[in-house]
């Protein structure tokens, strides 16, 4: 624990890390007030696309925590990066919320029902028959299938709820193309969040409650982990993975708790 605490920095998952839904976690609001108070550089990640930044401090701020957008990351933001650096001025289909149409138009990336380059996908409430038969027709005419993230579920106040991987899955199933995957574990955004803090891997932390995404991708970017039991993941199911977190914890909670 107390290699921990002397970290630099941490990079920190959100769901199932800081909140459930709209309830934040037991000790989440001591251990944020300990980053700050102690100058720790921090960024949170999150593989969902639903929401930008400012929305995310907003809903942190009505659960009692000020922290400023530019303390976050999201899966849209990375797959808007991601498909502007493969293609200028490409055009999308796209399911999913505002803020990941926003997050591909602010990076030119327009939107296109006819015959866009790509099909992007990310978690939604507004899913239905149309959309998909759209999606699969477009990607059987040439559009590369991109997933915001590949989570299958994410876990709510109101318990296990269907994820990208999930909405996904009937297109790929129907068009045989694999999706694309831009979101945990894929190491871009664990990329982002050392530029964003201009740490050496060796200096950081990162705090996840998956093993599937969040484990794998820290150790996967040579970045220590450390799993909490407050998300998808219980401690049995570790030893159902060929790799291990270097740390676990109940939650970020023990953190201070140590230190206290």
């Amino acid at each position: 624990m107390k290699a921990i605490l002397e970290k630099k920095g941490f990079i920190c998952d959100m769901d199932g890390v800081i909140y459930h839904g709209n309830q934040i976690l037991d000790g989440v609001k001591e251990f944020v007030t300990w980053m700050l108070d102690n100058d720790k550089k921090f960024v949170f990640l999150t593989n969902s696309p639903e929401r930008t930044p400012h929305e995310l401090s907003m809903k942190l701020e009505r659960m009692g925590l000020k922290v400023s957008p530019e303390h976050f990351y999201t899966s849209a933001l990375a797959t808007a990066e991601f498909l502007s650096d493969q293609m200028e001025n490409s055009t999308a289909y796209v399911i999913g919320e505002a803020a990941l149409s926003k997050a591909l138009y602010d990076k030119k990336i327009y939107m296109n029902d006819v015959n866009p380059d790509y099909v992007v996908i990310g978690e939604t409430r507004t899913y239905n028959f149309e959309k998909i038969e759209k999606a699969i027709e477009l990607v059987n005419k040439g559009a590369k299938l991109i997933g915001a993230n590949p989570d299958t579920v994410g876990v709510t106040e109101k318990g296990i709820m269907p994820a990208t991987g999930s909405l996904i899955a009937p297109i790929e199933i129907a068009t045989g193309k694999k999706a694309y995957f831009v979101g945990k574990p894929n190491p871009l955004m664990l990329r982002h969040g050392l530029r964003v803090l201009d740490c050496h891997s060796a200096d950081i932390a990162f705090i996840g409650d998956r093993m599937d995404t969040d484990i794998i991708a820290g150790i996967e970017s040579n970045i220590d982990t450390v799993l909490v039991l407050t998300g998808v993941t219980k401690k049995s199911d570790i030893d159902l993975f060929p790799y291990r977190p270097k740390y676990v914890l109940d939650s970020v909670g023990d953190i201070i708790n140590y230190k206290k």
